[in-house]
């Protein structure tokens, strides 16, 4: 009786029950004498509570609470959190039964396949086929059990591991990929800008981004467009110029310029691991350097696979003598175990860790007795998983970035394999009519070493003035974590390529023309990149990013070089930075250097912080700021900053404000700042509009994949973790960004809800696939919160009757609105009509059954529920 609901408790060495039930306003207690109602039970360890104390009318009438005495609940359909060896697989309906006074689940033999069961080892199972019901998995499968916790909604499934298919943790059954609506959808980005200068004139301008779409089953149609103007006022200079001339030059002042970017089809391929485009795009520079095309492509998506499959890890293979649990450390932390069968094992689904490191693998038997071994690893970027794919097919007319440039035909292939857990081999080819190269290479682990890999392109070219070139490239990359010294990760690469090598994109944009750039007029020669990353624990870290690349025909280099320090102490965050830039045309060389402090003022201004700031660079120039920035409103989706400044050799003062509001509609900006000669303007409006079958709904900007939330009549809820989203005033709004291929919880806060609106499941689970508007729909409960006393002609309501509201045909729907009677008949329900219905059980026979009418429209509401007494005329009485 005592788990009747979650929050009732029990206070045995008092003798008395304290009861918080939801059905009522506050708490009660019954304090009672324990020989008379509690009866210890010599096979039990629990006591058992006898229902008719509760009865102060001597037992004349009672609900049948055997359900409950023994822990149970009503059967029914409970939407429930599956777990499988304490692993979450999925969120989903599921119908329990009663069986010897507890729920057990209705499951079928398809149901038990798809949570990763192996049913076709037991002939039982396969016998039922798939749609075979099952509520005691242990009558079939050895040691298999079932636990129902009601009160988190949790159903846990235990099956013997040697029972289970092979499955990547955190996998999700494609067939719960969610393909979403029919919608269009379009983000925009309008911002507008107005500045001031003392001697030269003022300058309007005006950008659009618009990111627009469509969506029809699996297929997406995307396109990305831009729009400028800008006009130039020019300040009367006093010439004699006559006002139609005057007219005349501010008119070819003013510019504007409409862009479409590209335009293309997209779907995914579930089966081929991978996704369709047609269209306008670029290629995913794997190998080969990224080029814009107009045609086909077909390429792999890892996002498809599970966490435990993506990226680089090793596979660990070995052997266990029993029944045995496989622990694995790196750095001394555990980031894996399991358990498996006697015999041969290999464990593909680690997460991908970093580069490189050792691994211990400690196998620990039946018996207690324990081994470990080592398996050290490392991986270049390039590196795959033991037999996993990747690829990429291309094929269509490159698409130019400049004017008097080739835009021929080609076709474009890459493939990488890991070919075990230290090799990965690679390769590609890319040819046109003027045009053909291939490139091999190999990826290889060293253990210890850290890892290499190195590959050789071929290239054969034609150029606008039909010389013939032929060249090669060589590219070595090397990788390391170096755990001990607290290095997180380093890589370097060298590539040199021979005079006569071109790149697809080099050998389409170099041209004769005089106007032409270095960059347009030369190929690359070598190139030389470092990324290192140095943890120094309670000393903070340091980073350095260096990048160099010469070109034939030019005598300096391109560089490009960043380093920096960060410390925390305290809270306070301390930077110092540098950076150097480069170029061939000029040969000069451009230092910066920044310091940042940053302080945390939540003793005084909450959720703020102030930042002070000293650039220079290699002119002297010299530039200190201060700048107060904070978050505030109930949501923090106000973000304000406050800036001043002063920097040497004649700069002055200088300074602004800026504030950016997230709304459930959109974010809007605006700003102003100046400097010693120019004052600026700006302002903004960023957001979406999605249209879809339920009508359309305005939202923040949100991302490539999306969530519409319907939860119909309940306006103003805030959705969880989302700064400023909220419903509209229909009961719609959009998660903006949603993760691809993967479970996404989206809950709502019951806090928000009105007093007129109740949900009965705050949370949902979606899983869309790329690009995909998935639906989150939430059964809402308009109307009344209602606290009703309910009495027959002689007496209360047995505690503990069931109280179903019925709808509009007089039928049973307990997705309306449903409650449990309290001790003097009390009954708590959201979302009651104006004029109600209930139906009321406490057994099974006809006389022990009654309807109540609640009428509600003049009853005035106290702290936000109504207070009401109803009758509860009987059946068998109606009857006659």
């Amino acid at each position: 009786m005592c788990r009747l609901y979650p929050e009732l408790s029990k206070t045995i060495s008092g003798h008395c029950i304290n009861f918080s039930p939801m059905f009522f306003v506050g708490q009660f207690s019954i304090c009672i004498v324990y020989g008379l109602i509690f009866s210890p039970d010599a096979n039990s360890t629990e006591l058992y509570f006898n229902p008719y104390a509760l009865d102060p009318r001597g037992g004349a009438a009672l609900a049948d609470l055997k359900v409950f005495s023994s822990g149970g609940q009503l059967p029914g359909v409970y939407r429930v959190d599956v777990y499988l060896n304490r692993t979450r697989i999925v969120n989903r309906d599921i119908t329990f039964v009663m069986e010897g006074q507890v729920l057990h689940p209705q499951l079928t033999v398809q149901d038990l396949t798809d949570f990763g069961i192996n049913t076709a080892a037991f002939p039982t199972l396969v016998a039922l086929g798939p749609k075979g019901v099952v509520t005691d998995p242990g009558k079939f499968i050895p040691e298999a059990t079932t636990k129902f916790d009601f009160s988190h909604q949790k159903l846990e499934i235990l099956i013997p591991q040697a029972s289970l298919n092979f499955d990547a943790r955190n996998a999700v059954d494609p067939a719960l990929w969610d393909q979403g609506v029919p919608a269009f959808l379009a983000n925009y980005n309008l911002t507008g800008s107005y500045s001031d200068y003392d001697h030269d004139g003022a300058t309007r301008s005006t950008f659009l981004s618009l990111r627009t779409g469509a969506n029809l089953g699996a297929w997406r149609l995307r396109n990305n467009s831009t729009y400028t103007h800008t006009k130039n006022d020019s300040p009367d200079s006093g010439n004699p110029y006559t006002n139609n001339e005057s007219d005349s030059a501010k008119e070819q002042s003013s510019q504007r310029h409409w862009q479409s970017i590209n335009t293309y089809v997209q779907r995914d391929i579930q089966r081929l691991g991978g996704q369709l485009t047609l269209g306008e795009n670029a290629t995913s520079g794997m190998l080969f350097d990224s080029i814009q095309y107009r045609g086909v492509q077909l390429i792999s998506d890892e996002s498809m696979l599970p966490d435990s499959q993506r990226g680089f890890a090793p596979v660990i293979r070995g052997i266990a003598n029993s029944s045995a649990q496989i622990t694995i450390r790196q750095n001394g932390y555990v980031i894996y175990q399991v358990y498996v069968a006697p015999g041969p094992y290999d464990i593909r689904d680690l997460y991908s860790t970093a580069g490189s490191g050792d691994l211990q693998i400690t196998v620990k038997e039946e018996n207690g007795s324990e081994h470990t071994y080592t398996q050290p690893y490392s991986s270049v970027p390039l590196m795959q998983r033991d037999g996993h794919l990747r690829y990429e097919f291309t094929t269509g007319q490159y698409r130019a970035q400049q004017s008097h440039t080739n835009e021929p035909g080609f076709v474009q292939s890459s493939l990488v394999y890991g070919l075990s857990n230290t090799t990965t081999i690679y390769g590609g080819l890319t040819g046109s009519q003027d045009y053909s190269s291939g490139l091999i290479g190999i990826g290889q682990g060293l253990g210890n070493f850290g890892s290499v890999s190195f590959d050789i392109s071929q290239a054969n070219t034609r150029l606008q003035d039909n010389s013939q070139h032929r060249g090669q490239s060589y590219r070595f990359q090397y990788a390391k974590d170096v755990f001990q010294s607290g290095t997180t990760f380093a890589l370097a690469g060298y590539r040199y390529s021979t005079s006569g090598f071109y790149d697809f994109n080099e050998a389409n944009e170099i041209t004769l023309n005089d106007d032409d750039t270095w960059r347009r007029l030369s190929n690359k020669r070598n190139k030389i990149q470092v990324q290192i990353s140095q943890s120094m624990g309670e000393y903070g870290n340091l980073y350095i990013n260096a990048y160099q690349q010469g070109y034939w025909g030019q005598s300096g280099h391109e560089r490009n070089l960043s380093a920096g320090y960060n410390l925390n102490l305290q809270g306070v965050n301390v930077g110092l930075s540098t950076t150097n830039t480069q170029t061939p045309d000029n040969g000069g060389s451009e230092w910066q250097y920044a310091l940042t402090v940053q302080i945390p003022l939540d003793r005084f201004l909450s959720n703020s912080w102030a930042t002070f700031g000293t650039q220079t660079d290699s002119h002297n120039r010299t530039t200190q700021n201060i700048t107060l920035n904070g978050q505030t409103l109930d949501n923090r989706n106000l973000n304000y900053a406050v800036r001043e400044s002063y920097g040497n050799q004649g700069q002055g003062n200088g300074g602004g404000a800026n504030l950016i509001y997230k709304g459930t509609y959109g974010n809007v900006q605006t700003g102003y700042s100046y400097t010693r000669s120019s004052q600026q303007y700006n302002a903004g409006l960023q957001g979406g509009i999605l249209i879809h079958p339920y009508g359309m709904t305005l939202s923040q900007p949100f991302g490539e994949t999306v969530t519409l939330v319907r939860a119909p009549g309940a306006s103003g809820v805030k959705i969880q973790n989302q700064q400023g989203v909220r419903t509209d005033w229909r009961g719609y709004t959009i998660v903006p960004y949603t993760t691809t291929y993967r479970e996404n919880r989206i809950a709502l806060v019951p806090d928000s809800l009105g007093n007129n609106v109740d949900i009965t499941d705050t949370v949902k689970t979606v899983i869309p696939t790329r690009g995909a508007v998935v639906l989150a729909d939430y059964k809402t409960r308009s109307g009344s919160r209602v606290l009703a006393t309910l009495r027959t002609e002689d007496q209360f309501v047995p505690f503990g009757a069931t109280a179903i509201l019925m709808d509009d045909n007089n039928a049973l729907d307990e997705n309306i609105s449903s409650g449990i009677v309290g001790e003097n008949g009390e009954l708590y329900l959201t979302g009651v009509p104006d004029e109600a219905r209930l139906r009321i059980t406490w057994g099974e026979t006809g006389n022990q059954m009654c309807d109540a009418t609640l009428l509600l429209d003049r009853v005035p509401s106290a702290g936000g529920i109504k207070i009401v007494s109803a009758l509860c005329r009987s059946h068998t009485r109606e009857n006659k």
